[in-house]
């Protein structure tokens, strides 16, 4: 008897989470997506989910307000259990985010700790929940950025969150490989979504500049993610880990 999996996916609502739900889904693997405001906009892609023969459900998180993992983990386990009849699951995408631009001059402590709860603490935290709950021959999937490699001004709080965060991938990998868990990056390069407000979509002249400094010559659309997402919850991917892998269409090369 084939044995579902599970995957939960943080900020799936819309944008690139919203495509890596749905790229997830189209794989076999059953869906926990979760959002932060817009319960609508979640619902609707739980359908979409449900519409590809896959069953979903959608739970509110605000990884912003730290105090609230537990109970978040409390709702999480129990939609386990009313929805799959499991304690466990498989795969853990840690994509939620949000965006600014904001020189280092700029920067303040409240804006710090923002970017630090809602891009490293809350992760690593939540990550360090979800792990005893994870099946052998699961996945951490972590959602970085480009702007690790290559530098952006305006994006210094931001980066040094995913880059944190890209070494704690690595020693979750190293740490939880003897149970038959590993974890990845997978770090977008510029995409034309609604993040930091769509700051690429409403300027054509930056998308151009963008664009031109990729070796395919243009942004990243969502649908260019998802799919990275959805290998590395597959078998093909299963001597995959420790690994970062950025899917920017050769940006800076």
């Amino acid at each position: 008897m084939k044995v579902t999996k599970i995957a939960l996916i943080t900020g799936g609502s819309r944008g690139l989470g919203k495509d890596m739900a749905l790229s997830v889904a189209k794989k076999g693997v059953d869906v926990v997506l979760t959002y932060k405001g817009n319960e609508a906009m979640a619902l609707e892609t739980v359908k979409e989910i449900e519409m590809l023969g896959r069953k979903a459900v959608a739970l509110r998180l605000d990884l912003s307000d730290f105090q609230s993992l537990d109970g978040f983990m409390s709702v999480f386990t129990q939609s386990l259990q009313s929805n799959w009849a499991t304690t466990h699951f498989d795969f853990l995408v840690n994509n939620a985010g949000m965006g600014a631009t904001v020189p280092i001059e700029k920067v303040t402590e409240s804006i710090f700790d923002e970017f630090l709860n809602v891009h490293f603490k809350s992760v690593y935290f939540l990550t360090q929940k979800c792990l005893p709950l994870m099946n052998s021959g699961g996945r951490v999937i972590n959602i970085s950025t480009g702007t690790t490699r290559f530098s952006n001004p305006g994006y210094s709080v931001y980066a040094s969150m995913k880059g944190a965060m890209e070494v704690f991938t690595r020693y979750i990998a190293k740490e939880y490989g003897p149970k038959g868990i590993g974890a990845n990056v997978v770090a977008p390069g510029p995409v034309e979504t609604d993040f930091n407000g769509a700051a690429i979509r409403n300027n054509p002249q930056f998308k151009g500049m963008l664009g031109s400094m990729t070796a395919l010559g243009r942004v990243g659309n969502a649908d260019d993610i998802g799919g990275v997402v959805a290998f590395l919850c597959t078998e093909d991917a299963k001597w995959v880990n420790g690994q970062r892998i950025e899917v920017s269409g050769g940006i800076n090369v």
